[in-house]
């Protein structure tokens, strides 16, 4: 097989054992984490909904120099906007990515900003 299909097929599944134990309600929205090369994605969503309750990108802040505090701050952004929106808590959906780096920031952050996971 081809070594993009494997990893592309272990991505799947790791994201399947996360998504397994968690899910997302109106009191209790999962903060959902993608990333890539170039940007960052977060939203909060209500899973028995189906619907994006509060979003945040990184080009919505201000770039700081490195991609691990700009997480951070992007962290702090949702965290505002979940407030504004009257939500505490949230349950931390890593998806496949380990947590570590650029995730682990992004929760720092939201912590900062007033979150609990």
């Amino acid at each position: 097989m081809d070594k993009v299909k494997i990893q592309n097929e272990r991505q799947i599944r790791r994201h399947g054992r996360v998504r397994a134990k968690i899910s997302g309600t109106e009191a209790r929205p999962r903060l959902s984490v993608f990333r890539s090369n170039n940007g960052m994605f977060l939203q909060l969503v209500d899973d028995l909904s189906g619907t994006t309750l509060v979003s945040a990108k990184l080009t919505e802040i201000k770039k700081t120099p490195g991609k691990i505090d700009s997480s951070k701050e992007l962290g702090k952004l949702i965290a505002e906007k979940a407030k504004l929106k009257k939500i505490t808590k949230v349950v931390f959906d890593r998806g496949f990515y380990k947590y570590h780096g650029r995730v682990k920031a992004v929760a720092e952050g939201a912590r900062e900003g007033g979150l609990e996971f």
